[in-house]
């Protein structure tokens, strides 16, 4: 009887657990899948360079530097990589005090009403696990428009000085046309087409950074990327 007793328990445990064994088993992710990690930018090592035509003669070359924002990227895997930031128009270096001014002026960027650029990423098409074609919505000067960059992951590795932080380097190229984000004067001495090169650094972030960053990816209302975490590098001071 009691062998009866025992047999009969586990016979009515039996059912029990392989449903619970199937339900675990539909509720874990794929071997091998795992959530993309959460990336910030260093302010101080993310740079924007852009190119434009002076008149025919030369192509005038200006930088932006203290980008704000994040990314999500698995080195390796694009399929889940995200993408949001914010470039500081304020923060443009022509070389020259007066140029920087004319650019910056109401008829040009028009910095004091639009004082950002940003970028969110709504595609990314791997071509191999260095490269991508990462396209997204550029809005600059108040306009909104596609605008689509090829990237290079240049490494992801420990930082070689101290703190010996993970940190990913990329660089990405586009191109846009001013007018079309209503930026049109002095098209006789300003070409329309601007280059854009982009170097990033980037550490890692935390879970928390990475569900802001989606949020604000998701969220066509968000003025601004993800605030900075508590204790993260500051944005550097103003350029000379």
């Amino acid at each position: 009887m009691p062998f009866l007793s025992t047999h009969s328990s586990a016979a009515r445990r039996g059912p029990l657990l392989a449903v619970a064994l199937l339900l675990s088993l539909l509720s874990a992710p794929p071997a091998g899948a795992s959530e993309p990690v959460a990336w910030k930018l260093d302010p101080v090592h993310t740079r924007v360079m852009f190119a434009v035509s002076h008149a025919g003669f030369s192509r005038a070359i200006g930088t932006v530097s203290g980008s704000d924002g994040g990314f999500l990227f698995d080195p390796g895997d694009w399929s889940g990589a995200r993408l949001v930031v914010e470039v500081p128009l304020t923060r443009l270096d022509l070389g020259d005090a007066d140029w920087n001014r004319a650019a910056l002026a109401g008829n040009l960027l028009d910095a004091d009403d639009f004082p950002t650029a940003r970028f969110v990423s709504t595609t990314v098409t791997a071509r191999d696990p260095e490269h991508a074609r990462v396209c997204g919505d550029l809005t600059l000067h108040g306009v909104t428009r596609p605008l689509c960059m090829d990237v290079t992951v240049n490494a992801v590795e420990r930082h070689p000085m101290p703190p010996f932080r993970l940190t990913a380097g990329f660089a990405a190229t586009a191109t846009l046309s001013r007018s079309d984000y209503g930026i049109d004067a002095w098209s006789s001495m300003i070409g329309d087409e601007v280059e854009l090169r982009i170097e990033a650094e980037a550490t890692r972030a935390s879970r928390a950074f990475a569900e802001r960053l989606l949020q604000a990816a998701t969220n066509e209302a968000a003025p601004a990327p993800p605030a900075p975490e508590t204790g993260s590098q500051p944005e550097p001071g103003p350029t000379p």
